[in-house]
């Protein structure tokens, strides 16, 4: 898939420039931290019902975002694949220590494909309540390109393969919807999500031997990596 060629680092990036097709040209994210996530969008989740974005922050926990869409024949499938893998290792779960909301960018995809690819994840997942932490969310174009745009998240719509081309990221926000941290790639270990988390929280999740390992780390930009 073309998308899977943007995750990359900046050289090779710079490298490939004049490699890659124009219909990608809006492909890519453009990092805004500290940006106020719209919390007033609406969306459904995966019983068909009517949320907001904000009903998912509750300004006690952090939360990951990520944007996929549910028929995604390979990247969006390894990018959740690997949050799991993730997610397996890590002591903290979804609806206790923080929340995950994700969100299809296909306007056309249903409540009932959402719930069946939530019911996949949460069986794999092998921990009954997260269900009650992870949402999945479908909505209407405006209100999905309001919310990538807010992240800075750049995809398209390809016509002749019928997919979304886009990059291989997930987004770290603080309780109150501020972006905090970006984390790219397919693979998400539990030590880089465990310390976006409590970056995004403020070091107010874990014990206070995470907080103290939390001082002892920085996250450098041009690794992406902590």
């Amino acid at each position: 898939m073309a998308a899977a060629a943007l995750v990359v680092t900046p050289p090779v990036s710079a490298q490939l420039a004049n490699q890659v097709p124009s219909q990608l040209d809006e492909v890519g994210i453009e990092e805004h931290l500290d940006a106020q996530l719209p919390l007033g969008l609406d969306f459904r989740d995966e019983h068909g019902i009517a949320v907001k974005l904000g009903d998912y922050f509750d300004g006690e926990k952090p939360v990951i975002l990520t944007l996929n869409y549910y028929k995604c024949p390979m990247l969006c499938g390894l990018m959740l694949n690997g949050l799991l893998d993730g997610l397996m290792e890590l002591e903290w779960t979804p609806g206790q220590e923080f929340e995950m909301v994700t969100v299809s960018i296909n306007p056309l995809e249903t409540p009932a494909l959402a719930a069946e690819k939530k019911q996949n994840y949460i069986k794999r997942y092998g921990r009954p309540s997260a269900a009650a932490g992870w949402h999945f969310l479908t909505g209407r174009e405006p209100e999905i390109r309001q919310l990538a745009s807010t992240l800075g998240f750049g995809y398209t719509y390809d016509r002749e393969t019928g997919e979304y081309a886009h990059a291989a990221a997930i987004f770290v926000s603080t309780p109150d919807g501020r972006v905090a941290r970006y984390l790219y790639g397919i693979e998400y270990p539990p030590k880089r999500l465990r310390l976006g988390l409590l970056e995004a929280s403020q070091g107010e999740i874990g014990s206070t031997i995470d907080q103290l390992i939390l001082y002892c780390y920085h996250y450098d930009p041009s690794s992406r990596r902590y």
